[in-house]
């Protein structure tokens, strides 16, 4: 299952243990998520998952400075989701987070080993339209199902 959540496309250390605590706490709290999840916009989502209420969360994984400060497409994530949340790597410095140009009433936080991850900034509630949610749902749940399928029968394309 650890497949599903994780794919082998993630290929740095460091995120692979990042998305594995996330994915472990986000577990326990019922939010159910895939990583390397494309958007519409056509960027790609870490991590992109549904909590128990429908909505939408959406983490992205930084694991060095240089990527967090160099990353200018998050933004666009925000039309996606009704949580974002950054997800960093324990030795991951935080100050930067906290400009304005990283948006931190918009953001979550959360930092993250291979075994734990531990919210400290929850990411505030901003509502997505119902009709984009409902089509983002849907599209995670697709992505899920043939997620599945393929990793029980990776030649069921080819028939």
């Amino acid at each position: 299952m650890a497949s599903l959540a994780i794919p082998p496309s993630v290929t740095d250390p460091c995120a692979r243990a990042v998305a594995r605590g996330i994915c472990r706490l986000f577990a326990r709290n019922d939010i159910w998520c895939l990583s390397e999840m494309p958007l519409r916009s056509g960027r790609r989502a870490d991590l992109m998952g549904v909590d128990p209420r429908g909505h939408v969360v959406i983490v992205e994984i930084k694991v060095s400075r240089a990527d967090l400060l160099g990353d200018t497409k998050w933004p666009e994530y925000l039309d996606h989701c009704d949580r974002f949340y950054w997800g960093l790597a324990p030795a991951l410095d935080r100050a930067c987070l906290e400009t304005e140009a990283f948006l931190p009433a918009s953001c979550g936080v959360i930092v993250a080993d291979g075994y734990d991850a531990e919210i400290l900034c929850p990411a505030p509630l901003q509502p997505l339209a119902a009709a984009r949610r409902k089509a983002e749902v849907e599209r995670i749940a697709r992505a899920a199902l043939r997620r599945g399928i393929l990793a029980a029968d990776p030649d069921c394309l080819s028939s």
